[in-house]
């Protein structure tokens, strides 16, 4: 192999991993089972199956499913295990941007899969290094070979233009070369034409001392041939006849005599010395060009370093937010007492959230409106007993405090905030939290024409209609039926990114309230109040919310012109609503408090307007 060669290094057969029959590496141990997995903010965490194997960790949604192959793995080789500093059982195995989190059962089982991965990682990477270093190795020629160094460098220099043209040439530019105002440009190749006039110098005088140095060696040579008497006084001779010691001129004829035939060697010099001279004095016009150049060559370096600044932290400005848009949404930024997100990060989400809702529903209420929907509806002494079922007491309990105190006046010492007014509907809100978790009671009232309290109560406390004009629900089911106006409602609500989902199990009674006197309006009232039932616990996908809300209606009737048959024009519907309700979870007060200052109006006009729809043209229901 020659000394320029090259060659590439791929490793020994010791790179090739030892596996036994079925392809498993040797020395690891593969792992398998359930893990929850967080897939969105949609969803949340979901169960499953994941498989450690080969260096790769992969996932399917059940093990009943691992033929059909997996959704979805990583290679170990350069992932990231990151325990998590709050949650004992999750754990975060990041890919360069692709992060999975998982969480274990427990925190011994998080510890296991943890020690596992990182024996894959470990045993892969150090068979990897067993295996050598590949790499590219070059060797280079001896440097005496390179011509640098070497006692014929000068001889590589030679020229094959004689000493006159060499002197014209330095002639020809050094009357125009020491002209001050030449662009740099134009001195460089005045330094170009400067360095061959002396290189071709320096190969004349080479030539010069080449030939001193043959003479001295055949004089040395001739010399040790005379055989010297030592009884003659007189001086030696050679065969030319010319003296070589003893007499005044033996310097000049021995320079004479070393001298080779044709070169002015005082010529030489001073042609050496001009071109030495014409260099300097380029460099030194070159050095005046660039000092003068020197302010306008640094304000572009500036220029182009604070261009360069710019784009440097545009670069990491758009890799960070690229880096946290890839993991926005997922558990570290959702509602929670570590959360990643500041405060007005999570208004604008569930505020976008919200207004992504609306949308949907505006244009699936034309759908909703054209369908028809019939409940029957029980006779109206149904709704003026209390009851016989076990919460019945309970019951007749929030009925009696609901008309003693929901329906007193907003002003006096109640603290009652107004904090939306819109034509007939007036909202108004005390501040209340406990434990930094929002407890604020709001109240409502509103009238609407054309509808009574029997048929607004109705339509809000049947669950059949529930879908028509709930907008925030995903899904419900009536858990238990108490009694034919007392039921145990079930249900969930949408999920409103940040915010964790939420689910509430109420029991929703609906009474007719007697009337004292003759004078008193017709009143209905629907009471939902939080219970507990073991046929819906609590689970860990949904934080539990606490409700205790009333509706009261009350009638009221103008009398018809003559003989004329109420109809109605003739009537209109008092509404009084009151919502105490404990969100739980960690949401901060801020936006608990917006969210409800937005939704309950609108909540309000839609489940109004929905029943004047489905009440026009109908019988009146008293």
């Amino acid at each position: 192999m020659s000394d320029n060669q090259s060659w590439n290094s791929s490793g020994s057969e010791e790179d090739v991993e030892p596996r036994d029959e079925s392809g498993h590496l040797i020395g690891i141990v593969d792992l398998s089972g359930v893990l929850s997995k967080w897939t969105n903010y949609i969803h949340g965490w979901q169960d499953r199956w994941v498989v450690l194997k080969n260096n790769t960790l992969s996932y399917y949604k059940s093990q009943d499913e691992t033929e059909y192959g997996c959704r979805g793995s990583l290679c170990l080789s350069k992932a990231v295990i990151t325990p998590h500093e709050f949650d004992e059982c999750r754990l975060d195995i990041t890919v360069n941007d692709s992060v999975w989190y998982l969480r274990a059962a427990d925190p011994e089982h998080r510890r296991q899969w943890i020690d596992s991965v990182e024996l894959h990682r470990s045993i892969k990477e150090g068979r990897r290094e067993k295996g050598g270093i590949q790499g590219t190795i070059f060797i280079s020629p001896p440097l005496a070979d390179s011509g640098y160094g070497s006692e014929s460098s000068l001889r590589r220099h030679g020229s094959m233009l004689s000493l006159t043209s060499a002197t014209s040439g330095f002639s020809a530019t050094s009357t125009s070369s020491f002209k001050k105002g030449h662009s740099l440009k134009e001195k460089l190749a005045e330094m170009e034409t400067f360095r061959d006039i002396l290189c071709r110098q320096v190969d004349t005088l080479q030539k010069y001392f080449d030939g001193c140095s043959d003479a001295v060696s055949k004089d040395e040579l001739q010399r040790d041939k005379i055989v010297e008497d030592d009884e003659d006084d007189f001086p030696n001779t050679r065969t030319d006849g010319e003296f070589l010691h003893n007499n005044n001129g033996s310097k000049e004829k021995l320079f004479q005599a070393l001298s080779p035939k044709g070169i002015d060697f005082k010529g030489e010099a001073i042609t050496f010395k001009a071109t030495t001279a014409g260099i300097l004095a380029t460099l030194s016009h070159c050095i005046d060009l660039m000092v003068k150049r020197e302010d306008s060559w640094q304000k572009r370096l500036d220029k182009e370093m604070e261009k360069r600044r710019r784009i440097e932290e545009g670069y990491k400005s758009a890799l960070n937010e690229l880096k946290i848009k890839s993991h926005f949404g997922g558990p570290d930024y959702e509602e929670g007492p570590n959360s990643l997100i500041n405060e007005d990060e999570f208004f604008d989400a569930v505020e976008a959230a919200l207004d992504r809702q609306d949308k949907i529903e505006e244009q699936s209420h034309t759908e909703k409106t054209r369908m028809q929907r019939s409940s029957p509806v029980p006779p109206g002494d149904v709704y003026s007993t209390i009851g016989t079922h076990r919460f019945a007491n309970k019951v007749e309990e929030m009925v009696q405090n609901h008309m003693t105190y929901s329906l007193q006046d907003v002003g006096g010492d109640a603290n009652w905030q107004l904090v939306v007014e819109e034509g007939e509907m007036k909202v108004y809100r005390r501040e209340v939290e406990e434990n930094g978790i929002v407890l604020d009671p709001l109240k409502a009232t509103h009238s609407v024409k054309g509808v009574t309290g029997h048929e607004v109560c109705h339509y809000f406390w049947d669950t059949a209609y529930r879908n028509d004009w709930e907008t925030t629900i995903e899904n419900f089911n009536v858990v238990e039926n108490l009694s034919e106006n007392a039921a145990i409602v079930y249900q969930t609500h949408k999920r409103v990114w940040p915010a964790s989902q939420r689910d509430v199990l109420y029991l929703s009674a609906m009474r007719k309230i007697m009337a004292n006197n003759e004078n008193d309006p017709d009143t209905w009232l629907v009471c939902n109040f939080s219970v507990d039932h073991d046929d819906a616990q609590p689970s860990n996908k949904c934080v539990r919310a606490k409700i205790n809300i009333g509706m009261i209606c009350q009638t009221l009737v103008s009398p018809p012109e003559g003989d004329k048959e109420i109809s109605r024009d003739n009537i209109m519907c008092k509404i009084t609503y009151v919502a105490n309700v404990n969100p739980g979870g960690w949401a901060p007060a801020s936006v608990l408090r917006a969210v409800a200052k937005r939704e309950y109006p609108k909540f309000l006009k839609r489940f109004t307007s929905y029943v004047q729809e489905k009440t026009a043209g109908k019988p009146i229901l008293f």
